[in-house]
């Protein structure tokens, strides 16, 4: 047993032994790399070069630099390719050739970044020693930002007046987040900064990682409300969808070095310059356009009480529409569903004697319910509708992948914007015209010999009347199984809501946007403030206007049961005989009593190649509407609505 203990202990003796020579021999090797890196072959010692070299290398200062603790020799590098002539040994000269100084060989990093830097560039040449001076008597300004400005400005003397604004002044008082030079520029990775995209967005990116920084904000008393108010604006978007050469940055108003507080009679925001500040992008900008509220908190009551309500106003107005008529659209689901299942029941299940003899009748006829005119102004409507949401949608929902994507394929910004324009003038060309054709049906004597309001409120108006609201109430009750459903007449009231709507949206969206579309002109006549109200009119209009039509009216019109996947009665115009005595059985009752029927009877189909054509059209419609609608809902459930 003895013995045992005796050889473990041995072997254990001999592994420790063998673990430290191995230690020995790494860290020996180690220290020869090391020391033949820095000496790279050479015998020279920093007191051999001093002999000679005291007089522009003096020992002291160089003692005191931060490459004090380096040989000569390891920037020095002797050059084997140039030996010196022999003659010259044993006398006072260097008797080796030294190549010529790398800095990259310690600073690789550095000298990488530098690499790509505007200070590497043809028309910018600066090279380490510019900014750096003698490396022999170099210290260290690491964390020393004054110093670090004072070094960028004895170049940038145009940039001295950076030591005037908050950011020095902040850097005076002791503020460790205050920015210098670097903080923005950064040191040797210096991008460069133009009017081109990747320039452009510096502007605001450089900004923004201060700004941004909530907890960096809050340690210096600066509100954070600027990085968001910013993003919500028209530049704001345009950056976040990736084109910042097209609007401003926080530099271009607020400046980039001399940036002073907005009470500052040199400030560029302050009251009396902000015209001119304006006028570098907007040539007419007038006072009326600086009054513009540049970072509103439409949120916040006390500061914009106008905006505030505005915006719980349109919220109210969103939250109301849709809830409603979703709600009704889900209770037709079922209850057309239920309804559909019902009547295949009585069809497979029962026979023709089972059906009561009073039973109406249908003949294979097909009725015109629509005039060329409509249908025309319908197309235009659909083409005009969806360009205007394709254009405009991404703008809206710019923090998203899919609203990148789209601006991207309509080509950005500018071509959207200008197709967005052309869409909107005819939007307000088939406004006027369906204005026309209202006004001519009230008050035109050729059209009825009925007074105003029996036009008004007659079953040919698309005016809200006493029977709609009892429709509402009797459809309400069949969704519930209380009644039957109720028999319309040539107008239902989703109909009509429809078409009322368009007159709200278009006046609503319609006269914000165009106020928009010309900030400058209507600057002339209107306070500032009015853009960030048609800011958010416009924007929330739009975003119901645009998810009524792609789920409601689409619904109603589409995809319910009775008519899925499309109701093409407005491309053809044409309705069967059996739809108008099921679904529209009050005009059918009118028009057979008025003996007026045949007077709308269509003798001929539409031609086959037209037929196709359109329903194609309405497929590609509905299908795009759907698409649009999908990505809405999943972009606010995941990602909110900014």
């Amino acid at each position: 047993m003895q013995l045992k203990h005796k050889i473990f202990d041995r072997m254990k003796l001999l592994s420790a032994v063998l673990k430290l020579t191995v230690i020995i021999i790494i860290f020996g090797s180690a220290a020869n790399t090391a020391t033949a890196q820095i000496l790279k072959g050479n015998t020279f010692n920093n007191t051999e070069c001093m002999q000679c070299h005291e007089k522009h290398v003096p020992s002291d200062l160089y003692n005191k630099s931060v490459h004090s603790t380096l040989m000569c020799t390891a920037c020095h590098e002797k050059d084997d390719a140039k030996p010196v002539d022999k003659l010259f040994a044993g006398k006072n000269k260097c008797i080796v050739s030294f190549k010529q100084t790398n800095c990259a060989s310690c600073h690789s990093q550095v000298a990488g970044e530098h690499q790509t830097s505007v200070h590497n560039s043809a028309r910018l040449p600066v090279n380490c020693s510019k900014c750096h001076a003698d490396i022999h008597k170099i210290t260290s300004i690491k964390n020393n930002k004054t110093a670090s400005a004072k070094l960028c400005s004895s170049c940038h003397e145009k940039e001295t007046v950076y030591f005037k604004s908050v950011h020095f002044k902040a850097l005076e008082s002791g503020s460790k987040d205050a920015p210098t030079c670097t903080d923005c520029h950064n040191k040797h990775a210096i991008d460069r900064i133009d009017n081109v995209s990747n320039g452009r967005i510096f502007h605001t990116q450089a900004c923004m990682k201060c700004h941004a920084d909530t907890e960096m904000m809050k340690r210096n008393s600066v509100t954070t409300i600027a990085p968001k108010s910013y993003f919500e604006s028209y530049h704001g978007k345009n950056i976040r969808l990736g084109y910042p050469e097209k609007v401003a940055g926080c530099a271009d108003c607020h400046s980039s070095h001399n940036i002073l507080p907005a009470k500052d009679t040199n400030s560029t925001v302050y009251a009396a310059n902000l015209t001119n500040t304006c006028k570098q992008c907007h040539a007419n900008a007038s006072a009326g356009f600086s009054k513009f509220i540049a970072h509103a908190e439409p949120n916040n009551s006390e500061k914009y009480p106008l905006l505030y309500w505005v915006t719980i106003f349109m919220n109210t107005l969103l939250a109301g529409t849709f809830l409603f008529f979703w709600v009704h659209s889900l209770l037709w689901v079922f209850r057309g569903y239920v309804e559909k299942k019902r009547k295949r029941n009585a069809e497979n299940f029962s026979g023709a004697e089972n059906k009561p003899d009073n039973v109406y009748k249908i003949k294979h006829k097909v009725y015109r319910r629509f005039r060329p005119v409509h249908i025309t102004l319908h197309l235009f409507v659909v083409t005009s509708f969806l360009t205007l949401a394709l254009t405009g949608l991404p703008l809206k929902f710019n923090y998203t992948s899919w609203g990148k994507t789209l601006m991207d394929f309509l080509g950005g910004v500018s071509s959207a914007g200008l197709i967005h324009r052309i869409a909107a003038i005819i939007i307000f060309g088939f406004f006027f015209a369906t204005l026309v054709m209202s006004i001519r049906f009230l008050f035109s004597k050729n059209h009825s010999k009925d007074t105003f309001f029996k036009r008004l409120f007659g079953p040919d108006s698309l005016f809200i009347n006493r029977k709609d609201l009892s429709d509402i109430k009797a459809m309400f009750r069949w969704f519930f199984f209380r009644g039957p459903k109720p028999s319309f007449e040539r107008w239902t009231y989703w109909e009509k809501f429809d078409f009322l709507a368009v007159f709200w949206g278009v006046a609503i969206i319609g006269s914000s946007g165009l106020v928009l579309w010309l900030p400058e002109f209507f600057s002339y006549f209107l306070p500032g403030w009015i853009f960030n109200l048609a800011t958010i009119i416009h924007s929330d209009e739009a975003l119901l206007a645009v998810g009524f039509i792609f789920t409601v009216h689409f619904f109603n019109t589409h995809l319910r049961v009775e008519k899925f996947p499309m109701d093409f009665v407005i491309f053809n115009g044409q309705v069967t005989e059996k739809e108008m005595v099921h679904e529209r059985g009050e005009q059918w009752k009118r028009y057979t009593e008025q003996g007026v029927t045949d007077k709308f009877e269509v003798k001929k189909p539409t031609p086959l190649v037209w037929d196709i054509a359109l329903r194609v059209f309405g497929l590609v419609a509905v299908l795009t509407g759907t698409i649009l609608a999908l990505l809405i809902f999943y972009s606010i459930i995941g990602q909110g609505l900014h």
